[in-house]
């Protein structure tokens, strides 16, 4: 690998002095009223580079050798504001746009000093910030933002090869993603309809310019959250001139576009394209994925005090089976459990923004989309729809629209809005099933609709010369779909923020709040003989009460440590009646959950404290390093409360980073994990009957999460290196996932055959007994592992132009 990086050196020596500078370029406005500053300072810490507005709010900072730079924007009156680690190149120029907050208090001789890590009046704790460059640059995460957010305080792993976010406990279907303020309900390819994982993160990062991620402390404006709100923020396309960016990687091939369209208008438009068919088949693995997905932006100013912008974000997926590769006993059993699957989906939003003299009107319409469907058969054999085993067709449809208008009055700032979505949901289900509680055939149709409405407003104030920070927010949700449901003030959420700041580099932080979400439309949508049985139930509205405390300290070079310790308590979570588990036990697998009639009686709880020490770019180093200890309990069947399937208890997170000279960069990422719990297997799980239609073993969740499986113990490498020239740069990068080869993953039961020379499975079933009645017959079954301790080397090419 080496060698290939010397040669792409030598290549490319001859044109390095064509290498010319880039520039940084964009406007500095007021945060509320989008009026331009004129004469605002934009400065590059540690250089004597800088430069001052026009009367427009504009500025240009030329001649920058290409790196990562900070850029620092100060005025009279105004709140410092720094962004950190901006990639310049000599591609194309950086568009690095400023809205400034006014600064509540006026004081003679007093210096507000800009903090290098994101905090809001509403959120002062519980919020991280991760630009682009972090995103790129991350070792083992292959430009995927999901596995960026695995690295930090709260997040749990479920294997090395899904995007599954459990934070601080909580189940995966906890999570709400938005997008430049459109609501994307899935940000992953094959993604577990019911929840929000999968295995391959579907949105482009040459789009994105940072992402707020939430822990905790949610403001008012973000709903139907238990765990985390994601804010992805997406870059404006280029006004200058059509550009571009090609990649190549292990994995995938995409191209992304940019350019102007008109004075007023700029877009950013991608697609991207997978072959991971081709080298599945080569390596002989038993499944075949090939994921397509297309991102476009269109932003339009229509003036300087509206704008309007458009987005949209789309996923094609196809899962297929090699039957050809079925030579060893771990090929057979994914061959006899995995179906053919088919998925896509769609999100387009169109926001318009209008800024008046107080502060701005926020408008947001959208419609998404997803179809999911499976089909299995029993021996893969199609000739007989007697081994019909799942035959699976769905649709989710939400059109949504959120208005929300933003004002501050003196010290006081204020939020408030309103939304409504009309939501569709249609299924249509055949499934054979065996559990331990007996036979079930489930076959039926759905097709349900109903009417969701939301109320919420948020104050914040300032005080004591800024030292003292306290934001009380409210939020009311109903819909239409059942009685339970309807009346907003059951679902009433109240939230309280407060930060107080003991010197300019301490601050002391806490939050309380109560918050609400609806239950999987997989739940609510379940029938049996016409009849919506999950209604019936009662179910509801899913509840969950927050406390989080934490003290953090910001040093002199650009990093901080923090401390938070959190508190989760939950109750009416869907307790699955088939199965005799709560939902929040599921969702870290293919496939869907919550497709089976439920009530809502579960509590849960988790609990824990995070340990951050993060440091920005400083003297070409950078790095994270974090540690959780955190507990998950949910109730169990009888009532009593179990650690639930993401109880990791000790996460410990370590990534290191440095630039060398001539824009070569290495990073390495260490993440330590103790084991998660699993259920053992039904002793029912060897009955000739259960397993002709199964073909796996049968949960006993009499014992639930009562075992434990693998710790998680790996190291990830990324070395890249970049070439500038003119008008164009590439980069070329080796990133090597698991390189410790750690294998992560739970046991399995097959059946056990004899095996010939080749160690290939031959021969049919053996049954034990054959003399026992038909329905005590037993198959032999043995125990093997799905984990998997692959090392996964990815080498990439990036052209910009």
């Amino acid at each position: 690998m080496k060698n290939m990086f010397l040669i792409l050196g030598g290549l490319f020596l001859g044109y390095h002095g064509l290498a010319q500078s880039g520039k940084i370029m964009g406007t500095v406005t007021d945060a509320l009223t989008n009026e331009p500053i004129l004469l605002a300072t934009i400065a590059i810490p540690g250089t004597t580079t800088g430069t001052t507005t026009d009367l427009d709010g504009n500025y240009i900072l030329d001649g920058l050798t290409p790196g990562l730079y900070t850029v620092q924007v100060s005025y009279i009156g105004y709140e410092d504001q720094s962004r950190y680690e901006i990639q310049v190149t000599t591609a194309r120029p950086v568009v690095l746009n400023f809205q400034l907050e006014e600064q509540t208090t006026q004081l003679e001789e007093v210096v507000v000093k800009a903090s290098p890590f994101k905090r809001t009046e509403e959120s002062p704790l519980s919020l991280r910030t991760i630009g682009v460059a972090e995103i790129q640059r991350n070792p083992g995460g292959n430009r995927d933002i999901s596995k960026v957010i695995q690295t930090l305080p709260g997040v749990t792993s479920v294997s090395s090869f899904r995007n599954d976010l459990i934070i601080r406990g909580g189940a995966p279907n906890e999570n709400r993603f938005f997008l430049d303020d459109v609501e994307v309900p899935t940000i992953n390819h094959f993604a577990t309809q019911g929840a929000s994982g999968g295995p391959v993160g579907l949105i482009n990062v040459n789009f994105i310019r940072e992402v707020d991620f939430y822990s905790g402390a949610f403001p008012a404006n973000r709903g139907n959250a238990l765990s985390s709100v994601f804010n992805f923020q997406q870059a404006d396309g280029r006004s200058d001139r059509l550009g571009g960016t090609a990649t190549v990687s292990a994995t995938d091939v995409g191209v992304t576009l940019e350019g102007p369209i008109g004075d007023k208008t700029t877009f950013l438009l991608s697609a991207r394209r997978s072959y991971l068919q081709f080298l599945f088949q080569a390596f002989g693995l038993p499944f075949l994925p090939t994921y397509n997905d297309f991102q476009v932006k269109v932003k339009h100013r229509i003036d300087q005090k509206n704008e309007l912008t458009f987005i949209g974000l789309g996923a094609i997926d196809q899962f297929t089976l090699n039957l050809k590769a079925d030579d060893t006993e771990e090929q057979q059993y994914l061959l006899n459990n995995l179906p053919v699957n088919t998925q896509w989906n769609y999100t387009n939003g169109l926001v318009y923004k209008h800024f008046a003299d107080k502060g701005y009107w926020t408008f947001v319409l959208s419609r998404n989309m997803l179809d999911n469907r499976a089909i299995k058969y029993a021996g893969n054999d199609e000739s007989t729809e007697n081994n019909l085993i799942l035959d699976y067709k769905s649709q989710e449809i939400e059109n949504k629209l959120r208005i929300e208008n933003t004002t501050r009055f003196g010290d006081y700032k204020i939020n408030i809005g309103g939304g409504y979505e009309f939501v569709k949901y249609n299924n249509q289900t055949f499934n054979r099933i065996f559990t331990s509680a007996g036979s079930q055939t489930i076959d039926y149709s759905s097709d349900l609709n109903f009417h969701k409405m939301s109320l919420f407003g948020q104050v914040s104030r300032k005080m004591m010369e800024d030292k003292l920070v306290l934001s009380l927010g409210l939020r009311m949700d109903a819909n239409t779909y059942s009685d339970e449901m309807a009346n907003p003030l059951k679902q009433l959420s109240p939230r309280l923020s407060a930060s107080y700041a003991l010197t300019n580099r301490i601050s002391i932080n806490a939050n309380v709040g109560r918050y609400y979400q609806l239950p999987p439309f997989t739940v609510l949508g379940y029938q049996e003989n016409g009849q919506l049985i999950n209604r019936e139930n009662g179910v509801g509205f899913i509840r969950s009460d927050h406390m989080v405390a934490g003290i953090e300290y910001n040093t002199s070079t650009s990093s901080r440590i923090s401390i938070e310790g959190y508190y989760k308590s939950y109750s009416n979570y869907p307790f699955l009646v088939r199965d005799s588990l709560t939902l929040a036990n599921l969702g870290g697998d293919f496939g869907v959950i919550g497709n089976e009639p439920a009530i809502s009686r579960s509590k849960g709880r988790t609990f824990g404290f995070e340990v951050l020490y993060q440091q920005r770019l400083f003297k070409g180093f950078y790095g994270i390093a974090a540690y959780t200890l955190g507990w998950s309990e949910f109730e169990d069947k009888n009532g009593m409360l179990v650690a639930s399937s993401w109880d990791a208890r000790h996460i410990l997170n370590m990534t290191l980073g440095k630039k060398f000279g001539k824009n070569w960069e290495a990073g390495v990422n260490w993440r330590f994990q103790t084991a998660l719990p699993y259920t053992p297997f039904s002793s029912s799980s060897d009955l000739v009957q259960n397993w002709d239609v199964n073909g796996r073993g049968i949960p006993d969740y009499n014992q639930l999460n009562t075992k434990r499986s693998t710790v998680i113990n790996g190291i990830d490498i990324r070395v890249d290196k970049k070439w500038f020239f003119s008008k164009w740069s590439l980069n070329v990068y080796v990133d090597i996932e698991n390189v410790t080869a750690n294998a992560v993953g739970f046991p399995q039961l097959i059946l056990d055959r004899p095996l010939d020379e080749n160690n290939r499975p031959v021969g049919g079933p053996v049954v034990l007994n054959p003399n026992d009645p038909p329905d005590q017959q037993r198959y032999a079954l043995k125990e093997i592992s799905d984990a998997t301790g692959t090392r996964i080397p990815s080498v990439g090419i990036m052209v910009e132009w």
